[in-house]
């Protein structure tokens, strides 16, 4: 099993994991028309064919007892279980999500969403691993908090119709925020103690977590959607565009990636499961930049709106870096 214990490494495998975050949404942009219910079918084959990749690749290099199909066999039911329960949670954290990006855009989103999943997944997780500078880390999350007022203050402003549904987006948002904060630390206890599963195996539990809980939630959202929109069918399902299919695997496949980056890293040494969820949720910084240069949905907001965004970027980038730099100072 490959694991990076320098620094300099684990970093740029956080960095990789806040990349792959907050990049993976794009593929449902480039899928305009295709209802997330059915987009999302496809996102969780991708998040298990790429546990399956990573953990028979990397995470079978140089074998031992933390190699992929070692781990496996070695690792008790109980690790196995937090696992399986952390993929539950993030799966409905995650339906979630989609639900409001289709509803508020990727620049909304995601930093109300996510940013408020680091806040509470950097208390949960500290609390169960505490590491690192815990004034750099905790100053780091309160210029998180700020940026995500900033956001959801600049959503507000843009948005001059269609209240209802813009509130329904920011409540989405918050409610993902929870759920997504809380699938960590399942994943920290699966990966602690006597017989527990190491980074790679654990995303393998993980993602058939994930599908095992997609199935009747997301079936129910198909019947009952979230966006206020038609239900749909399987059937609709099978119509769509081979295209469509093949950019919701692709979709999965970036955000298992992260996943695995972040959970390897988090396995480090000097690093610990707080300081790597936090950094890897910088997806959210990384979603908005998508979401406003790319797709440009503050193109036509009032200038109110617009003046915010810079502000939250900032707070965003000098509460990651302290985060960033909490396990550096935590060694002196």
């Amino acid at each position: 099993m490959y694991q990076p214990e320098a620094y300099g490494i684990a970093l740029l495998f956080m960095l990789g994991s806040m990349l792959c975050w907050g990049s993976w949404a794009n593929t449902m942009k480039l899928t305009p028309g295709w209802p997330f219910q059915l987009f999302y079918w496809d996102y969780v084959i991708g998040i298990i064919v790429a546990s399956l990749l990573w953990g028979l690749t990397l995470g079978s290099a140089g074998g031992g007892p933390l190699s992929f199909t070692n781990n496996i066999h070695d690792a008790d039911s109980g690790h196995i279980l937090y696992a399986l329960l952390g993929g539950a949670v993030f799966n409905v954290a995650n339906l979630l999500l989609v639900a409001a990006i289709e509803i508020a855009g990727l620049a909304v989103a995601f930093p109300v969403g996510i940013g408020l999943a680091l806040v509470v997944g950097v208390l949960l997780n500290y609390f169960i691993a505490p590491q690192g500078s815990p004034l750099l880390l905790f100053g780091g999350v309160i210029m998180v908090v700020v940026a995500i007022v900033l956001d959801a203050m600049a959503y507000r402003r843009r948005e001059t119709t269609q209240k209802a549904l813009s509130a329904r987006g920011i409540q989405l948002s918050l409610a993902c925020g929870i759920l997504m904060g809380s699938f960590y630390p399942l994943v920290t206890k699966a990966t602690g103690g006597a017989h527990s599963l190491g980074p790679y195996s654990v995303a393998f539990f993980f993602a058939l977590g994930t599908a095992l809980c997609a199935i009747p939630v997301n079936y129910f959202f198909m019947r009952k959607p979230l966006t206020g929109g038609r239900s749909v069918t399987m059937s609709d399902y099978f119509k769509g565009r081979s295209s469509w299919h093949g950019w919701g695997i692709v979709g999965g496949m970036i955000w298992c990636t992260g996943g695995v980056l972040n959970f390897v890293a988090s396995h480090a040494q000097i690093i610990g499961p707080a300081i790597s969820y936090a950094i890897g949720q910088g997806a959210t910084m990384v979603s908005a930049i998508w979401g406003v240069f790319i797709w440009k949905e503050f193109a036509a907001a009032p200038r109110a709106a617009r003046r915010l965004i810079p502000l939250m970027f900032l707070c965003f980038l000098v509460g990651l870096g302290a985060v960033a730099v909490a396990p550096v100072f935590s060694l002196h």
